[in-house]
């Protein structure tokens, strides 16, 4: 084990490892798209099935709730039976609860279907982060797992201009099952090309796990090994405790409240953003390219922070991240109506993205490979807490009148929260 990851660490990146990494990459890309793609319709069907702000939030939620049961509950299996598995299971999840949404007839089905899109984009992006973060070498796996997770505010991008598309000359329905039909697309691909992980391949030793790491071996120019360690007792259950192991409990905790903060000043960002421009007086499709603009800044904030975190320190980056966030939020009301407001929506999407992505970094160099996808699925799944309360607060908030510029200053504090806790964690060099 430690000689097959010594190899890594200190050769180059070959082109399976590059495989793996873009597979993911795009994944995230999916991933991206089916998430955003509430918010990019929100309005339309606002309007064409007379929903208040409550309910809007609720439907925005229950796609978060989703996503934590998701990191939560099937994430973690990940450690069990394997990386790939997840991957695919989880985009077939996906793809089945975006397509069907498409056919909706009311409220309760949109809900729903919101939420078991949820389940397999929170599984996907936990099991993702710990794919690449075991095939990456240790130099440069901060700028890997970030690059990676870059793909998901490029989905958002895609989302929010196809979404305008289609708009124009179709339905809200039709956007979901074109989006559904794109998600199934990567089913084969993850099926075929997507290999697993060599850690947990020598980890928990399954069926012809020797055959598969020298195969697996023999595609990156390493030599074959002659046989598998001592296998250590693995459980099938879950191993959430290891979590709260002494060595473990203190960053676990600070990374949790990190993750749920930060969540919440993301999500209360992506979720509403495009509703209230158009509050704001200006066009539905002003709206949806505020979104885009917001993800075009997270694209190059996630890249950035990637590159600068490996050379000037993970925790360090992504506070300053963070905090930036949170002082442009208190002033976000001297550029409401102006030439530069779009130009904002894109820097707050550039540091608050950034930062909020480091997080995963993180959690992946706090935990071991045995637990490794449940550290971070635990981490994303106390995150989205934050994430399902965060869009029906400003929900009711807004509904209660309460001023886009308040709320922009509420939401503005748990990035603050964030960066702090997010300092104090300690993890591995």
């Amino acid at each position: 084990m430690e000689t097959i990851k010594s190899k890594i660490d200190s050769r180059g990146i070959s082109f399976l490892q590059f495989l793996i990494i873009f597979i993911c990459f795009f994944l995230n890309i999916i991933d991206g798209m089916d998430v955003l793609v509430i918010s990019y319709t929100a309005p339309v069907i606002a309007s064409s099935w007379d929903i208040s702000f409550e309910t809007l939030g609720l439907v925005f939620s229950s796609g978060v709730f989703g996503m934590a049961v998701g990191a939560l509950l099937l994430a973690p299996y990940a450690d069990n039976i394997g990386r790939k598995k997840i991957i695919l299971i989880s985009t077939i999840i996906i793809s089945i609860g975006v397509l069907l949404t498409g056919f909706s007839e009311n409220i309760y089905h949109l809900i729903f279907l919101r939420f078991l899109s949820g389940v397999g984009i929170g599984t996907m992006l936990a099991s993702t982060v710990s794919l690449v973060s075991e095939y990456t070498p240790n130099r440069s796996r901060d700028f890997w797992v970030s690059f990676i997770l870059a793909g998901y505010p490029l989905g958002a991008i895609l989302a929010g201009y196809l979404s305008n598309y289609i708009l124009k000359y179709y339905s809200w329905q039709d956007v979901y099952i074109i989006f559904g039909l794109i998600s199934i697309f990567f089913i084969p691909i993850i099926y075929f090309f997507l290999l697993e992980s060599i850690d947990f391949l020598i980890k928990n030793q399954p069926k012809n796990a020797l055959s598969r790491i020298n195969l697996i071996l023999k595609k990156l120019h390493f030599s074959k090994i002659e046989f598998l360690p001592s296998k250590k007792n693995v459980s099938n259950k879950i191993p959430v405790s290891s979590l709260f192991q002494v060595k473990y409990l203190n960053s676990t905790i600070k990374l949790w409240i990190a993750f749920f903060f930060s969540f919440a000043c993301l999500y209360f960002l992506i979720s509403w953003i495009p509703k209230m421009v158009t509050e704001l007086g200006l066009s539905l499709e002003l709206g949806i390219y505020s979104g885009t603009v917001f993800n075009i800044g997270a694209f190059f904030g996630i890249v950035t922070q990637g590159y600068f975190s490996s050379k000037f320190g993970l925790k360090k980056i992504i506070s300053i991240f963070l905090i930036v966030t949170c002082i442009i939020m208190t002033q976000i009301q001297h550029f409401f109506g102006s030439d530069w407001m779009l130009l904002i929506f894109g820097v707050l999407g550039f540091t608050i993205q950034g930062g909020f992505v480091g997080l995963y970094s993180v959690a992946a160099r706090i935990y071991p490979t045995e637990f490794r996808t449940t550290g971070v699925g635990w981490g994303i799944g106390a995150g989205r807490l934050g994430a399902v309360l965060a869009p029906m607060v400003a929900g009711i908030l807004i509904g209660a009148g309460i001023s886009v510029t308040m709320n922009f200053i509420i939401f503005a504090i748990p990035a603050l929260i964030a960066a702090l806790f997010t300092y104090m964690i300690s993890i591995s060099k």
